[in-house]
């Protein structure tokens, strides 16, 4: 049995038989036939899809909102936002992805040359709990407009989440078994990537379910695109607007339960401003509220699992032994469900947990440094890459740091946030490739060369590989 657990209560809400063999080899059989008719259909047919999507979705914002609370501990109003953004997505690549599907003229020798992108089959996708729906429609939207099917394993704590994905496709009118939800544990994984159907895998989770899944996909030679963790570095120069900086960095930091691979981790500040930003910081987190996700002015819920509250805490407890200084939280709270205290450290140096490690959880770690030379080697010295924000005053100073800062994006003077307009992905141990934004539908597509003759430039020697 798989269960759904309400954070908030620690109880079982709801539980599922996982799938059996016999279920996953039909689900996966009519995916494999559903996307063979569906990668005939004109791109702008396709996309009428994404645009019934977007209205199922609003339409039933509320009860998908609840959904997301009760299995992950969300609070409410970000749980409708991320249903919100999501419908966004398929209207986004609703109007855009005949433009970014278009066939590409290319000079050559030929008479005519040309790059077109077809689609690659049925994707596997594997998708984390923190953003249950979020982290599925911003793949699946642009994948669906290039052709593809996709089957979804979802994480195991929010199996309603899953099935109410499959509804929403379903009852947006896509051909049966386009889009499938599987029920299934992790063990159910390298069999799925090693089917045939299967043509390519996109990962969101943690660096070391990463590294499993890569080394399996790569096993057959199947194209993965990975969005692992983060430790996001967040700079704050001395001649940044410090209480514009606090005030962006509480939601940087504590949104969704600070449970996010992309929230600001390590806020690296000069030295000259370290104080008044530490007060700043710790008078807004001290005024979050930390109560039910389901009451409309929580800040601040449970986190997912009790593991995950343990793990921070052991993070925050092994910094404070190493010298950290603990200014607000720092301990779970006394209260039924899987609750943290909002945490702020200071003076964290690069040799303690929450440095070095990604802290998922509402905890933040300031460290202070001499100058901006500094910081940018402090916010590198990390093995992931995924996000990095900068503030400054100076725009022309930063946009030369922030080609100097080793992450998948830079915001300078704003919170690092996906958006459907621009690409999304990291590097080093964040993973590869990109989704959203013409690099994001592009990703599971195969990029097709067309040549046709007769060759016009006679004089050019051809040279075969």
């Amino acid at each position: 049995m798989i269960d759904s657990v309400n954070p908030a209560t620690g109880k079982v809400i709801a539980s599922f038989e996982e799938y059996q063999p016999d279920d996953i080899e039909q689900a996966l059989e009519e995916a494999s036939q559903a996307q063979r008719a569906w990668a005939h259909v004109p791109v702008s047919e396709r996309v009428r899809l994404l645009t019934k999507a977007a209205k199922v979705l609003r339409s039933r914002k509320a009860h998908y909102a609840s959904l997301i609370t009760s299995e992950m501990g969300k609070p409410i109003l970000e749980a409708e936002a991320e249903v919100e953004k999501c419908a966004w997505n398929c209207d986004f690549y609703a109007a855009q992805a005949e433009r970014f599907l278009a066939p590409e003229q290319v000079p050559s020798n030929a008479s005519e040359s040309m790059v077109v992108f077809d689609p690659l089959g049925v994707i596997l996708a594997i998708m984390p709990w923190n953003y249950p729906f979020w982290q599925l429609f911003r793949f699946l939207a642009p994948a669906l407009a290039a052709g593809n099917g996709a089957v979804l394993k979802h994480a195991s704590n929010v199996p309603q989440c899953a099935l109410a994905i499959e509804e929403v496709l379903r009852d947006a009118g896509a051909p049966t078994g386009l889009f499938r939800t599987l029920i299934v544990g992790a063990s159910a994984v390298e069999g799925l990537i090693e089917d045939p159907r299967i043509a390519a895998v996109t990962l969101t989770g943690s660096t070391e379910v990463g590294s499993l899944v890569a080394s399996q996909a790569g096993r057959q030679i199947k194209k993965q695109v990975l969005e692992l963790g983060g430790s996001d570095p967040f700079i704050v120069l001395a001649d940044a607007d410090v209480e514009a900086a606090a005030a962006v960095a509480v939601r940087a930091r504590f949104l969704n339960v600070g449970q996010s691979c992309i929230a600001a981790k390590r806020f690296i500040v000069e030295e000259s401003v370290a104080d008044a930003f530490a007060a700043a910081l710790c008078a807004k987190v001290e005024a979050l509220v930390v109560d039910d996700p389901m009451r409309r002015d929580c800040n601040i819920g449970p986190m997912a699992r009790a593991n995950l509250r343990d793990d921070l805490h052991s993070q925050v407890e092994r910094s404070v032994a190493a010298g950290a200084e603990l200014l607000t939280g720092g301990h779970p709270l006394d209260r039924p469900g899987f609750y943290y205290a909002p945490t702020v450290l200071d003076r964290v140096t690069p040799d303690m947990a929450a440095f070095v490690e990604e802290t998922f959880g509402p905890a933040a770690a300031i460290i202070r440094v001499r100058n901006a030379e500094e910081a940018v080697e402090l916010a590198n010295r990390t093995e992931f890459g995924l996000g990095a924000a900068l503030w400054t005053g100076d725009l022309e100073r930063a946009r030369v740091l922030a080609r100097r800062i080793e992450a998948g994006a830079v915001f300078i003077n704003g919170m690092v946030a996906s958006d459907p307009r621009l690409p999304f992905g990291g590097i080093k141990k964040s993973g590869y490739g990109r989704e959203l934004g013409v690099f994001g539908i592009r990703e599971f597509t195969n990029i097709k060369t067309i040549w046709i003759g007769p060759a016009q430039d006679a004089t050019r020697v051809t040279l075969s590989e």
